[in-house]
């Protein structure tokens, strides 16, 4: 699926992602800061990526993570530092969401930040439980959860 909104794109294409991009702009966040290219490349083909570009650069991303029944987890949402302030994020929220394998009985987030821009499209704050199988595996540190 694709979604236009004057100069930006955003669109569903795993193909269209660009990886080295997508990795600079994760890089510089608290959750995905050490996560390799390649891990990032694992995590585009296991999931739902949406890709936000002007004039053909990728300024932004996110994942959806589904069973297409029952759920979807909003993950690594980021728009490049560049273009924050013009609502983007908002938008790129919103055409996952309607996408279809979005369409189930419970989607999740987890972030430490943006909360208010998750309440306003309708996300609830909840506690929520997790588990590191190996510890030493994991990208994300203790004090910077997964997103």
């Amino acid at each position: 699926m694709e979604w236009v909104q004057g100069e930006y794109l955003i669109s569903d294409d795993p193909a269209k992602q660009d990886v080295p991009r997508v990795h600079a702009m994760l890089s510089v966040t608290y959750w995905a800061n050490r996560r390799t290219p390649e891990v990032i490349a694992t995590s585009i083909r296991n999931s739902v990526p949406f890709g936000m570009y002007h004039n053909g650069r990728q300024v932004g991303f996110a994942r959806l993570v589904t069973d297409r029944a029952t759920f979807a987890w909003l993950a690594d949402v980021i728009i490049d530092p560049e273009y924050r302030g013009r609502s983007l994020g908002k938008w790129l929220v919103e055409c996952v969401l309607s996408h279809p394998a979005a369409a189930v009985s419970l989607q999740l987030l987890r972030t430490k930040d943006a909360h208010g821009l998750y309440e306003q499209l309708g996300f609830a704050r909840q506690e929520c439980m997790t588990r590191r199988p190996n510890p030493a595996d994991a990208w994300e540190t203790a004090d910077a959860p997964l997103r």
